[in-house]
């Protein structure tokens, strides 16, 4: 599930920041936390393909998890 609401990114930076993960790439915390926010996205619209592969509806496993504002991509 990715979460995307302010106060979930505004945590993961800070996080981020306080553990100075940005440190090892030398890369600011927010380029790191919008990459980890995109990368859960990826890995959620993954899970909808894989399901929708398998016979499965995609949208009710993105249900499940709570997610109820992932992108289901479009073929």
């Amino acid at each position: 599930m990715v979460d995307d609401a302010p106060d979930f990114r505004t945590e993961l930076c800070g996080l981020l920041n306080r553990w100075s993960r940005e440190n090892g790439s030398n890369t600011p915390d927010f380029i790191l936390r919008d990459f980890i926010c995109d990368s859960l996205a990826a890995f959620d619209r993954a899970i909808v393909r894989r399901e929708e592969w398998y016979g499965r509806d995609g949208d009710d496993f993105i249900a499940q998890i709570g997610d109820s504002e992932a992108e289901v991509p479009h073929r």
